[in-house]
């Protein structure tokens, strides 16, 4: 019994959490951590006596030795920094191809799901007489009378904070823990980075290697994956899964939509707002704009439909709108850093050449494409449309023959939309991302954005937001 009293024996026992803790959450589920004893290890002269199996030194009390590697204790730096000589994200064995998934997390402040309790420090606080995102209304009449829809997610960025908590990236982990990874492989890696604010971060960027095993699962079908939607439901988040390759990082050709991408609006429903007999064409137009962006009509005859119903306006028109047009939050900072970065950039529009070509030159974009009305002798639209119409088929010829053009790789093209006779164009480049877009684009695309800025284009790089500044300004 005496011996099972002794010191050794309580110290062998089961560890304690509280003597591994730190003041970090993070530092605590961070890839790598040296282990908080460092192994005893006697120097050259016990490895002599290990072989040669006789002692040539008389005992004598060693001080711990860092200076002869082997198989069972590899080099490491033991003090003065938190690091250990694994190599997950190095360069692949020769012979061999790396294996990485990026997950970029944005999280959608502007326009959270829910109310939500612990609001970022970051965002621009209230007014209002009571805590910030604590109730969504002063007015009890106003409050909901019935519970939240059952088939609803519960929202957890209301309980965690309106950011990318530390609770939100260990779900996501634990989530991709769940998927199959390939035969040979006995255990993941993962790694992080905040790429604008480490204490509240909006942006998180997370490397795991390898990737979910390709034969079980595809890349575009986890893209898709019932998992990864509900995971974004829950957290209030955008979730773009992206392989980590070369292209990824260095995009040299990026093309948009215009309507309700690189502006707010769709021009054609300007255009009817400015017919006012009779009085209800500007609904008219607008239903038929909405139920064509969400693939329930064919676009090319919605949009001839919707052409000739603007019979008889001024040619004018088109310099009128001009001030009225609102561009999209952080396109002109995005064109910028795209000019700096040598990317280049092009407007592909089921719109109207005269506004697409002037909004190009405004911005500094390449290449524009539209649709060209007719005009009479008189200076005014006849309803048609002249060649062919910049559609779903369309644009993606468009996009090839600047990509040809240009002499860029498929790989590099970055196409940005938000409706139906959008998705050929995104399916055909290398990443395809669907800006607020309809749902059927929502879930077709390879990246969603649901943000305010259109800068957020950049975190799908890897760029950070010190090296976005840099670009912008």
């Amino acid at each position: 019994m005496a011996a099972d009293d002794s010191p050794a024996k309580q110290a062998s026992g089961r560890p304690q959490l509280s003597s591994m803790r730190t003041s970090s959450y993070l530092k605590e589920h961070q890839q790598y951590r040296p282990p908080k004893y460092m192994d005893n290890h006697f120097g050259i002269d016990t490895v002599v006596e290990d072989l040669q199996g006789s002692r040539i030194s008389p005992p004598k009390n060693f001080s711990p030795f860092n200076g002869v590697p082997s198989k069972d204790d590899p080099p490491r730096i033991v003090e003065g920094a938190s690091h250990s000589f694994t190599h997950p994200n190095c360069a692949p064995t020769r012979g061999t191809r790396s294996d990485r998934l990026v997950a970029t997390l944005i999280y959608k402040s502007t326009s959270p799901r829910t109310s939500n309790a612990a609001p970022s420090p970051g965002l621009a606080s209230s007014n209002s007489d009571i805590p910030a995102n604590l109730a969504p209304t002063t007015n009890i009449e106003s409050f909901p009378l019935e519970p939240p829809v059952a088939g609803e997610p519960e929202p957890l960025d209301h309980l965690y904070g309106s950011y990318i908590s530390p609770l939100c990236i260990t779900s996501f982990l634990h989530l991709m823990s769940t998927f199959p990874l390939p035969r040979t492989v006995e255990q993941t890696t993962s790694s992080h980075r905040c790429l604008d604010d480490p204490e509240h971060p909006r942006v998180v960027e997370l490397t795991l290697s390898p990737a979910p095993f390709p034969t079980y699962l595809s890349l575009a079908d986890l893209r898709k994956h019932e998992l990864i939607y509900r995971f974004e439901r829950e957290w209030n988040v955008d979730v773009a899964l992206q392989h980590d390759t070369l292209w990824r990082r260095y995009p040299r050709l990026v093309v948009f939509d215009m309507d309700s991408t690189l502006i707010t609006q769709e021009v054609i429903d300007l255009l009817a707002a400015a017919i006012t007999d009779p009085p209800d064409l500007a609904g008219k137009v607008a239903d038929i704009t909405h139920r064509a962006m969400l693939g329930e009509l064919e676009f090319d005859a919605a949009f001839r439909e919707r052409v000739a119903l603007l019979k008889g306006l001024p040619a004018t028109i088109f310099e009128q709108l001009r001030p009225i047009l609102d561009i999209t939050k952080g396109v002109p900072e995005l064109i910028r850093a795209f000019k700096k970065l040598g990317i280049k950039s092009a407007v592909l529009s089921g719109g109207f050449l005269p506004l697409t070509s002037w909004l190009a030159g405004e911005l500094g974009i390449d290449h524009a494409h539209a649709n060209e009305v007719i005009i009479d002798d008189s200076g005014r639209l006849t309803g048609e449309v002249k060649g062919r119409i910049v559609g779903r088929e369309r644009k993606q010829e468009l996009l090839l023959e600047i990509a040809k053009k240009e002499g860029i790789a498929l790989g590099q093209v970055v196409a940005v939309g938000d409706g139906a006779n959008d998705l050929l164009m995104l399916e055909t480049a290398g990443l395809g991302v669907a800006w607020n877009a309809k749902p059927r684009v929502q879930m077709e695309a390879n990246a969603r954005l649901n943000g305010e800025s259109l800068v957020d284009l950049l975190y799908l790089f890897g760029l950070t937001s010190e090296e976005i500044d840099m670009l912008a300004s």
